[in-house]
């Protein structure tokens, strides 16, 4: 089955990292809700039986960002089943939905088992939240293993996801070949710049500080 998508540079780099932990992001705009919709549903028609988690911090944010988005985007290659949070498709493939309101709302996780999770806006979340979830990637299957995060500059998790793909301040036995950063601009992302110029010049206006992280993606 071919699924025609037409990902911008910075986005085609998302789709084709094969590291562990790979985050894509830094500025607002650089398509990263698309990039994580598109990975998540080519990941899931690649790999029959494959188990997939997107998580944010809460459920409307999924319900306008991913579910009703895919909704369309998979129509006639998956059914959604509320009940569950999830999409099923023929195949065994499974993107579920889940989301952490409370630092102890994770604690849900822990024992499952995911092939795949995708961390949207990972710097909403805290890094407990981040630590708990990365046993449940796991399974004795030849599926990739991964963690995707999107992030911007700023939240309460800031300082964790600056430390390991910014700064690369590794510790432990963090492996540094098993993490990757992948930074974009809305001025990456062509179709938000055809689309909504305005947004462009909104950026721009921003104060001093706010300017610079939303815009240029600056971790300082």
């Amino acid at each position: 089955m071919t699924i025609a998508i037409n990902p911008n540079p910075k986005q085609l780099e998302f789709f084709r990292a094969r590291e562990r932990f790979v985050a894509y992001g830094g500025a607002r705009g650089g398509g990263k809700s698309w990039a994580i919709r598109q990975k998540a549903r080519l990941l899931a028609l690649r790999w029959p039986g494959i188990r997939i988690l997107i998580l944010r911090r809460s459920f409307p944010e999924l319900q306008e960002n991913h579910i009703l988005p895919l909704l369309s985007d998979l129509r006639g290659l998956a059914q959604y089943r509320a009940s569950e949070k999830a999409f099923l498709f023929p195949g065994g493939s499974r993107i579920k939905f889940g989301y952490c309101d409370r630092e102890r709302d994770v604690d849900q996780y822990q024992g499952q088992e995911y092939d795949v999770i995708f961390l949207d806006e990972a710097t909403q979340f805290t890094e407990y939240q981040y630590i708990t979830l990365t046993p449940c990637i796991r399974g004795a299957n030849d599926f990739p293993k991964r963690m995707y995060l999107t992030c911007n500059p700023g939240g309460v998790g800031h300082m964790w996801v600056k430390r390991l793909f910014v700064d690369r301040a590794f510790r432990g036995d963090e492996d540094p070949a098993d993490y990757r950063f992948i930074p974009a601009r809305a001025t990456d992302n062509p179709v938000l710049a055809q689309r909504d110029p305005g947004y462009l010049k909104m950026l721009d206006n921003l104060p001093p500080g706010l300017r610079e992280a939303w815009r240029d993606g600056s971790w300082e």
